[in-house]
């Protein structure tokens, strides 16, 4: 199996304490990848790795913090002896029409969305460039990356960043064997989609449930996505398996998006 390529591994997962980001720690570690768990909340990552066991470890990391992040990535390639695999997946949502955003949300969406994964990446590629080690790196945009979401629209920009910054990365690393790519999940079911479905309602005047059957309508699969849904497309391109791919943003919407 290709997956068997993943064996021993290291990873390092950001926004790893919930959500997606502990999907894709878990579903790397049951593929044989020794995962460093890490999270703003360290509780959080802490709960995730001792849930996997003892081929993970949890850090405390701030992905705005540029000096923090880089120690991180040294760190976790020392107490792992190496590291092969980084995905950038921390993220942060709110929700308003333009006309009332507030310069604080959209700061805090394009510092830990998009100046989040350009820190992570960049500790990343210096430290595989360094240790000469042909590594992979999975970023989490969205498919709001790829079209603009009404109330989103700080969001959709900090996705659309993530996804250039992916391709443009990618073509610039590639003659080092380091293959970047991003998945775009759709209407993840998550902590923070449950707030984002009762930030919607509100500002469309309509229930919540309405919004939930809103989500699944426009899914040709007919279903909410669940955060294993991104994970295992996580596994599949960090693997051999998509060993000719990068530079790709990979949709997992279940048919909201088909380009």
């Amino acid at each position: 199996m290709a997956t068997q390529s993943l064996t021993d591994k290291v990873a390092m997962v950001t926004g790893a304490g919930t959500g997606i980001g502990a999907a894709i720690t878990k579903a790397l570690a049951v593929a044989g990848v020794r995962v460093a768990c890490t999270d703003r909340d360290q509780r959080a990552a802490e709960t995730v790795a001792s849930e996997i066991g003892d081929r993970a470890s949890a850090w405390a990391l701030d992905v705005t913090d540029g000096e923090a992040t880089t120690k991180a990535v040294d760190e976790i390639a020392t107490h792992f002896g190496g590291l092969d695999i980084v995905c950038a997946n921390a993220g942060v949502s709110t929700m308003n029409p333009v006309v009332d955003l507030t310069e604080q949300e959209w700061d805090v969406n394009m510092d830990v969305n998009a100046k989040g994964v350009f820190l992570t990446n960049q500790a990343a590629v210096r430290h595989f460039l360094k240790s000469g080690t042909k590594g992979v790196i999975v970023n989490t945009a969205s498919l709001a990356a790829k079209i603009g979401a009404p109330l989103l629209a700080h969001y959709s920009a900090s996705k659309f960043a993530v996804l250039g910054f992916t391709q443009a990365l990618a073509r610039e690393v590639a003659e080092h064997g380091i293959r970047v790519n991003c998945v775009c999940p759709g209407f993840v079911r998550t902590s923070m989609q449950h707030r984002e479905i009762a930030w919607e309602a509100r500002l469309r005047g309509m229930s919540e449930e309405a919004v939930r059957e809103e989500y699944v309508s426009l899914t040709p699969l007919g279903r909410l996505e669940e955060p294993r849904d991104v994970a295992d497309a996580v596994v599949f391109l960090a693997s051999d398996a998509a060993r000719f791919i990068t530079g790709e943003a990979l949709n997992i919407s279940g048919g909201v998006r088909m380009d």
